[in-house]
């Protein structure tokens, strides 16, 4: 099972492997207290693709295909996080305030289609 969380909430027991899907570290959040086990920076959308989105709800679905496209192009990070949620529970986690519309429900849609 796939999920996602905010990574300034506290970890869960239920989380399993946890794995951080931002290109920056979040503020003032110590690599302890946030209990990453994998840090896939580089998933994340470019920087012209997040500026441009700007969690904008109008923009979602265009979003999403632009950060589709550019999954296509990050296949090593892809097929790693292919495998981690192939073997178990895993949570994607974010640090926008943004909670629904946000590249880790992004990246949990396109994730669960490949897996199906």
């Amino acid at each position: 099972m796939i999920k996602i969380k905010r990574i300034y909430e506290s970890p869960g027991e239920k989380d399993g492997f946890r794995i951080l899907v931002d290109r920056l570290w979040p503020r003032g959040l110590s690599k302890d207290t946030a209990k990453v086990h994998l840090w896939l920076r580089d998933i994340s959308p470019s920087n012209e693709l997040r500026k441009w989105y700007g969690h904008d709800p109008e923009k979602w679905t265009e979003f999403k295909k632009k950060y589709f496209q550019e999954i296509k192009e990050r296949k090593e990070e892809f097929d790693l996080l292919l495998e981690k949620a192939g073997r178990g529970n895993v949570t994607l986690l974010f640090s926008s305030q943004e909670k629904k519309l946000n590249n880790a429900a992004a990246l949990k849609e396109i994730v669960e289609r490949k897996l199906r």
